[in-house]
């Protein structure tokens, strides 16, 4: 019954905020307001009305199963209706389910060489070429945006933008530490070696939501120091810039324009305030959420890559794929993510019917 409740007063907001957007003299910010919250509820309305038209047929079918004339009829349509039923209420749970505002965001990938020195970053590059091929095998843009390489090949620090259609949605599970089970190139003894490599994955701040007064920040420029020579120029082309009150970093070398770097800085500097004020939000609201699946708790070990064994393991809901390949290439990525996202509603749906 209780879930009866939260229908029928979604179907009566729905109903409310057409009246509110047919009224005169609304302010263009109302309008727009009322008419996003409408544009919210209406898949579950639609959802609402199609289980109860579906809910109104059967009952008139099992009248009909009194008939003996129309009982064979009425008894195919209503075995037809009952296997229609669970994907209909299914639609309607996952409607109910509480969006993050930021799901339908951008994000700034940012991945990072942990333990493990010179395997390390190397594995960091395998990882960046796993969320560049899912990003492909999404129709996403990704634009690498900062790359500090390393003596070996590998990088210390990768920067990227990821834009496109729900970007944040399914790259959010990337966040956390990523180990990897390996013999390294330089190891002649063939002993297996674990390294780790961390992924945060931010939602892109859009200008609106982040307030930088100028007087906080503190911005340097330097000459670009690329490895093994690269990007290295005659000009004070790199940017670092520092804001005060949270002490945030963001250094940007990566183009030969200092215009161009400072503009990515600030971009990058943006998202992680953005997501320093998300974060603490989200731990005000949920002090258990460093267990939930999507929490993004970057310290938190959430991924096995083991060569020899040639398999991954999601730590986070148990999953083992046996097709190490195709997960770094980013083809078979999409099987761990949609995994993880069908457990994150999963637990949604529970706390929702508890």
């Amino acid at each position: 019954m209780a879930l009866e409740g939260k229908l029928d007063s979604i179907k009566n907001r729905h109903a409310e905020l057409a009246a509110l957007m047919s009224e005169t003299g609304l302010s263009g910010e109302q309008f727009t307001k009322f008419s996003m919250e409408y544009a919210e509820l209406d898949p579950v309305v639609e959802a609402i009305n199609a289980i109860e038209a579906a809910r109104s047929e059967k009952a008139d079918l099992q009248e009909l199963l009194s008939d003996p004339e129309m009982k064979d009829v009425a008894g195919e349509e209503l075995r037809a209706l009952d296997a229609k039923m669970p994907a209909l209420e299914k639609k309607i749970q996952l409607a109910l389910i509480p969006k993050d505002e930021d799901d339908a965001k951008n994000a700034i990938v940012e991945i990072r060489a942990g333990t493990g020195g010179d395997e390390a970053g190397l594995f960091a590059g395998d990882l960046f070429t796993m969320l560049k091929g899912y990003a492909s095998k999404q129709g996403w843009k990704l634009e690498l945006m900062e790359a500090s390489e390393s003596d070996a090949g590998g990088y210390k620090e990768i920067v990227a933008e990821v834009s496109g259609q729900n970007v944040f949605s399914k790259l959010k599970y990337e966040s956390g530490t990523h180990r990897v089970q390996r013999v390294p190139k330089t190891e002649s003894q063939g002993r297996i070696h674990t390294s780790a490599a961390t992924i945060a994955v931010l939602p892109e701040a859009e200008e609106a939501e982040v307030n930088i007064h100028s007087d906080d920040l503190r911005i340097d420029t330097y000459r670009s120091q690329g490895a093994g020579g690269q990007h290295v120029n005659t000009t004070d082309s790199a940017v670092r810039i520092t804001h005060i009150p949270t002490g945030v970093v963001v250094e940007m070398q990566e183009e030969r324009s200092q215009h161009k770097n400072k503009a990515k800085a600030m971009k990058v500097l943006s998202t992680r305030i953005y997501d320093m004020q998300r974060q603490k939000l989200h731990e005000e609201r949920a002090e258990d959420r460093k267990s939930q699946v999507g929490s993004g708790d970057r310290s938190e070990r959430i991924r096995t890559y083991n060569f020899p064994q040639g398999r991954v393991t999601d730590h986070r809901i148990n999953l083992t794929l046996h097709k190490l390949d195709d997960v770094l290439s980013g083809e078979a990525l999409g099987e761990i993510v949609d995994a993880l996202i069908a457990e994150d509603q999963a637990s949604a749906l529970a706390s929702i019917e508890s």
